[in-house]
């Protein structure tokens, strides 16, 4: 792999090059450079420089400008306001560092890996076994799989665990009712067929079961108290028990791999570990709270005391970490999941892509992990904690009858409402798609609206649920960018035999500059996106890229440029933004047509 130093690392290099040669004594000090509209970038550290320094800025400034090596890289440089300095880097270099992108042989356009990665378990996407996945389980699902994406991409070794509920007391009520209708679930799906087919008939098989289960639940008490004692069974490791309930398990699987694939989104079945995975270790988990110390008991219950945390009447909110009839609930089954991580899985950050909601909770859980020492300076867990998906009405989504959306219907809906906007592009454009076609790209692009909507907006943020916006070809959408690729792809396919090549001794247009200088920051993007766990930064340069890449084309003709140089350079930019497009909402799980 050929990483690639990017311009503004450069340009920080030189400028402080100049700094510490003008005032020795600011070695290694940050000149403070940023992006600017008044030029290529702007250094502000001056001004406290001079400060410290006891020195007049402008001429401090000025000295330092003195030192600064142009020609090459910077084109020029000067002062500007009280001391700050204004850099405009030369075409030749901004060319030639895209040309060492573009040259780049991994494909990876020149972004570096980190050298000090670590191990990130990630914990998203959890949906409930024997339950139907909602609207609620979108942004675990579209967070998490973006976020483990660049961290993948930047080097982080990830190991994804998907805590689904199949462990409680709703599935002594279903077992014992499979016992006692033994040929309820003789027809399960095959996982062989479609996989949308074999989703829906084992959500069926699911429902009917739960629906069947609960009038009786609700009517006989009798059957009540052997549901009861069957959850006691099942805890205890009965084998008849235990088997019943893994067909529950395994018929919900189907279902939550359709409803994946339907994501566009990779799940590994070694990596579904839910709360029935832990259950050998709670007993353990709570040994060990207890007899360091750090979990106390009182009025029979296993608990841990904060007087740090309290809850919404300021009063201290325990951690429940056993139950006094002896039954474990989620402290216990989060707490053992740390320690299988930590210790098992050997990870060095724990990442939880989990509803704002259960913010208390994970500062509780945290909290508990750290005095046990599970958690330190050197093993960090961290709530990336997400805002709940609204209607129109800014209130919580619901179908009109005030139900919960179930998801796929919503993904359904999504891939139909993109397909009606494709076929209409195509009729206009003249451009002949069999209905297959459009029912494909139909899915690509309002899968892809659906995600990019949910991941444009930061993730602690509530957001609007607008499919009208979502699949418009105008605005920050996915659509837009999916267009901007399709475009830039197009235009190459055109070219006949002009073919993408750098020419570094052209002088470049404002919009070619403007796009090669935002192309240039690809990499410093990423990292700091996935750093900061933060896609809604990723979605935002995209967009701006995609920005770029319109006002380049409306300023600068590319098949017919002045020179065929001229039209080289201009396919060799084209080309290289759709890669990089490809490439960034790749990392957000977003697919990019080649045509539409």
């Amino acid at each position: 792999m050929t990483s690639v130093k990017s311009l503004t690392a450069s340009v920080h290099a030189r400028l402080a090059d100049a700094l510490s040669a003008a005032l020795p004594e600011a070695a290694s000090a940050d000149p403070l450079l940023r992006r600017s509209d008044r030029a290529d970038y702007q250094a502000n550290g001056i001004l406290a420089l001079a400060k410290k320094a006891k020195a007049n800025p402008r001429e401090l400034a000025t000295q330092v400008v003195e030192h600064v090596v142009t020609g090459d890289l910077i084109a020029d440089v000067e002062v500007s306001g009280p001391g700050f300095l204004n850099v405009t880097v030369s075409d030749k270099a901004i060319t030639e560092n895209l040309a060492a992108r573009a040259a780049d042989g991994s494909g990876r356009l020149g972004v570096p890996q980190r050298e000090d990665a670590g191990t990130t378990v990630i914990d998203y996407a959890q949906p409930n076994v024997a339950k139907e996945m909602h609207v609620g389980h979108l942004r675990s699902a579209v967070i998490g799989d973006a976020v483990r994406r660049m961290l993948d991409f930047t080097g982080e070794r990830t190991i994804g665990r998907h805590h689904i509920g199949d462990w409680g007391t709703q599935f002594g009520m279903l077992i014992q009712y499979l016992i006692e209708h033994p040929h309820e679930l003789d027809h399960e799906a095959d996982p062989s067929t479609d996989v949308e087919a074999a989703g829906e008939e084992a959500m069926s098989n699911l429902n009917r079961l739960y629906k069947a289960s609960r009038a009786v639940f609700d009517s006989d008490e009798d059957f009540k108290t052997r549901a009861r004692q069957r959850v006691v069974a099942l805890q205890s490791g009965d084998e008849e028990t235990l088997a019943l309930w893994q067909r529950f398990v395994d018929e919900s699987k189907i279902y939550f791999y359709s409803v994946f694939a339907k994501l566009d989104m990779p799940v590994a079945d070694d990596e579904i570990v839910g709360e029935s995975a832990y259950n050998p270790m709670m007993a353990e988990t709570a040994r060990m709270l207890e007899e360091s110390g750090v979990a106390v008991r009182s009025e029979g219950a296993l608990v841990v005391f904060f007087d740090e945390i309290r809850g919404k009447d300021d009063k201290p909110v325990p951690l429940i970490v056993q139950k006094a009839d002896g039954g474990f609930g989620y402290a216990a089954s989060d707490l053992s999941a740390i320690r299988d991580r930590v210790f098992g899985l050997k990870a060095d950050t724990l990442l939880y892509v989990v509803d704002a909601r259960q913010a208390l909770h994970f500062r509780m859980v945290f909290e508990t992990a750290r005095r046990a020492g599970w958690l330190s300076d050197a093993v960090k867990a961290v709530h990336l904690e997400f805002g709940t998906v609204l209607g129109k009405d800014g209130k919580p989504f619901k179908t009109r009858e005030g139900e919960t959306v179930r998801l796929e219907d919503l993904l359904d809906e999504a891939s139909e409402r993109a397909a009606t906007v494709v076929r209409e592009k195509a009729e206009a454009g003249g451009i002949e798609l069999t209905e297959e076609e459009i029912a494909e790209r139909g899915a690509q692009v309002g899968i892809g609206a659906v995600k990019y909507a949910d991941l444009s907006t930061s993730a602690n943020r509530d957001y609007k649920f607008d499919l009208d916006q979502m699949v418009s070809l105008t605005g920050d959408t996915s659509v837009y960018l999916q267009y901007a690729y399709a475009r830039a792809r197009s235009i190459l396919r055109k070219a006949g035999e002009a073919r993408p090549v750098a020419h570094p001794e052209l002088e470049l247009h404002a919009a070619e500059r403007a796009l090669g200088l935002h192309l240039d920051a690809f990499a410093d993007l990423v990292a700091e996106a996935a750093a900061e766990y933060a896609p809604h930064k990723l979605t935002a340069y995209l967009y701006q890229l995609a920005s770029h890449l319109t006002s380049f084309y409306a300023d600068c003709p590319v098949l017919k440029a002045d020179t065929p140089e001229q039209t080289e350079n201009r396919l060799f930019l084209c080309d290289l933004t759709s890669r990089t497009l490809r490439q960034g909402m790749t990392l957000l799980g977003i697919q990019t047509p080649e045509r539409l």
